[in-house]
């Protein structure tokens, strides 16, 4: 038996017994870390006032939410998990986690987080985390993953929800501002994953996952990530058109987003067979620090400025 089916069919079987890292792990750490973040600064530069433990309770259900996409989609994707050296190790396709176990903690996890939303802050809020949730299990990991190289441009959304969940906490509504934020994201999404599938592509062709690079070809997804990036300027400046932060965050806004541009550029400009894809390695990294520090300094903005 190969290796590959050999870890497949220990996927499938009882696990022995986890160890509570590998639930942790379950939850996508990484990403909820991102979701977190993101969600905290919604609360943060809403207009209005949550009492401190009330705010702690939204972000918290905003993790829960998050990781509990996270197991759903580690047991919908076992097989694929398995077959990727980047992802193999997984608790689920690596045979430490059973994956009734896994999905029983997603959908608990899922029903507490939207429950705990609800009734600490309103049902906006609420109703928000849930369709996040329901679009990251539905839409993109079950729908769109395995068949479309546009699963990321789609999918994307579900990972835009936080900033506009943590707003809607604190105001019970939907801003332009919010949207502005979610949109921000979900333009980021596609340039930020394809820089990762163009060197990573063997491993996605591998597991027969349509990703851009892999459907495609580099040249075209280095093109489409050009794209994305020019896009995402003059959503990022949103929040100082509208008035909701001031010239510190606009400034930098402008200047990441410039960087941004500039990495999709070096990107375009390689080999499109260059071994590893360096510059994609680099703007997968900068596109990490783009988005935190872009979130960081709204609520720096409104410190500073006022």
């Amino acid at each position: 038996m190969s290796d590959t089916a050999q870890i497949l069919t220990r996927s499938f079987d009882a696990a022995p017994s986890a160890r509570v890292r590998d639930y942790v792990a379950l939850l996508k750490p990484r990403v909820m870390s991102l979701v977190v973040f993101t969600g905290l600064i919604g609360v943060i530069i809403a207009p209005g006032h949550l009492h401190p433990f009330t705010a702690a309770l939204a972000v918290l259900a905003i993790a829960l939410g998050s990781g509990a996409a996270g197991a759903i989609n580690m047991w919908y994707e076992r097989d694929l998990d398995a077959l990727m050296a980047r992802t193999r190790l997984r608790p689920l396709p690596a045979g430490r986690v059973a994956p009734d176990d896994a999905l029983g903690l997603g959908v608990l996890l899922s029903l507490f987080s939207v429950l705990l939303m609800a009734v600490s802050t309103n049902f906006m809020a609420a109703a928000l985390l849930a369709a996040a949730i329901l679009f990251y299990v539905f839409v993109y990991t079950i729908w769109l993953k395995r068949r479309t190289p546009q699963n990321i441009v789609i999918g994307g959304a579900a990972g835009a929800f936080p900033p506009m969940i943590g707003w809607a906490a604190v105001t019970g509504d939907v801003s332009a501002v919010s949207i502005a934020l979610f949109l921000l994201i979900f333009l980021w999404t596609p340039p930020h994953f394809w820089a990762l599938a163009l060197y990573r592509c063997d491993d996605y062709r591998r597991a027969g996952v349509p990703m851009l690079p892999v459907v495609a070809g580099a040249r075209e997804t280095k093109r489409q990530m050009l794209i994305y990036t020019v896009l995402l300027v003059p959503v990022a400046l949103v929040p100082t058109l509208l008035g909701t932060v001031g010239w510190l965050y606009g400034a930098v806004a402008l200047g990441l987003s410039l960087a941004f541009i500039g990495h999709a550029v070096q990107v375009w400009r390689a080999p499109d067979d260059e071994t590893g894809h360096p510059p994609a390695r680099r703007m997968f990294r900068f596109s990490l620090l783009y988005l935190a520090v872009l979130f960081a300094a709204l609520p720096v903005d409104r410190i500073l400025i006022g």
